[in-house]
């Protein structure tokens, strides 16, 4: 198999973050949804609104999400609404929170865990997807990346608790005292990935992962620590796989002391282990090279 292309810049500014998308050289048509994380109040890591308003704007994209399945100010829409406001990003793009109305499932074939991923009601309005994630660590996860973003963040609140429990249950108090194993997690997030890349089709979305603020704690985290070591850069790709691969590697091999603090997250986690079963399910490629657009 051919390896997939990811390309890099050091550089994380509004412009380079154009530059990045443009080299991927792929258009994406009719209604673009850019998929974000809207950030927990306290939080402070997620992605600024200044940074991707440029590029946002460049496609005339909807910021879209969903709510939240843990107690917090996202999971009711009217206070989630409140924070896409306090945040900034209502002010820089049009703005959808898809399971605000509504949800719907779509059909995952041949899960190791999930028959159907439950997703945003909205989602049915958009006909292609920039995902643009915050690389850093995650509580549960190991990583969010490109993967999470659109497994768990493409989900509805019940979707969200469909694929935390493995399929086992969509009721939140008993989903969050009775977790599955890591890896059936880890895997349901991969399963959510194949059902959303079959639903958009492989080539109506592309991927951005900005790896910045690399704290070990997610943005849905109102507490999260301090990141312990320097930003990376932006990598894009039309490879959910390669692209959440090559910032774990990046992680792995840079020369930042800091860098142990997010090793150990991740790989206490065993983070890699969706980006494995994504691979399992011909989301992508595990074989990448790196592009340098600097």
């Amino acid at each position: 198999m051919e390896k997939s292309k990811v390309y890099f810049t050091k550089k994380i500014t509004e412009k380079s973050l154009i530059k990045i998308y443009d080299a991927l050289g792929v258009k994406l048509n009719g209604k673009v949804g850019v998929k974000i994380s809207t950030g927990e109040p306290g939080g402070h890591n997620f992605l600024n609104p200044q940074l991707i308003k440029p590029l946002v704007n460049k496609l005339d994209g909807t910021l879209i999400e969903c709510c939240t399945a843990y107690g917090g100010r996202r999971q009711d829409p009217k206070d989630h609404w409140k924070t896409i406001e306090e945040h900034g990003f209502k002010a820089i793009a049009p703005c959808d929170i898809m399971d605000e109305f509504g949800e719907f499932d779509i059909p995952i074939t041949d899960g190791k865990h999930l028959k159907k991923d439950i997703v945003g009601e909205h989602l049915k309005n958009y006909d292609s997807i920039l995902m643009l994630s915050h690389f850093k660590g995650h509580q549960m996860g190991g990583f969010g990346g490109a993967l999470k973003n659109m497994s768990i963040g493409i989900a509805s609140h019940n979707g969200k608790i469909n694929i935390h429990s493995a399929g086992k249950t969509l009721n939140q108090e008993e989903c969050w005292s009775n977790l599955p194993s890591q890896d059936d997690f880890l895997e349901s997030m991969a399963d959510a990935c194949k059902g959303v890349i079959e639903y958009i089709g492989k080539n109506n979305i592309i991927y951005i992962n900005i790896a910045n603020n690399l704290s070990v704690d997610c943005d849905c985290d109102s507490n999260p620590d301090e990141p312990k070591m320097a930003d990376i850069g932006i990598f894009s790709s039309i490879d959910p796989v390669a692209i959440d691969k090559a910032c774990y590697e990046a992680v792995k091999n840079s020369n930042d002391s800091g860098k142990k603090y997010l090793i150990e997250r991740m790989d206490s986690r065993h983070a890699i282990h969706t980006v494995e079963t994504a691979f399992e399910h011909k989301l992508g490629n595990m074989e990448y090279e790196i592009i340098n657009i600097d």
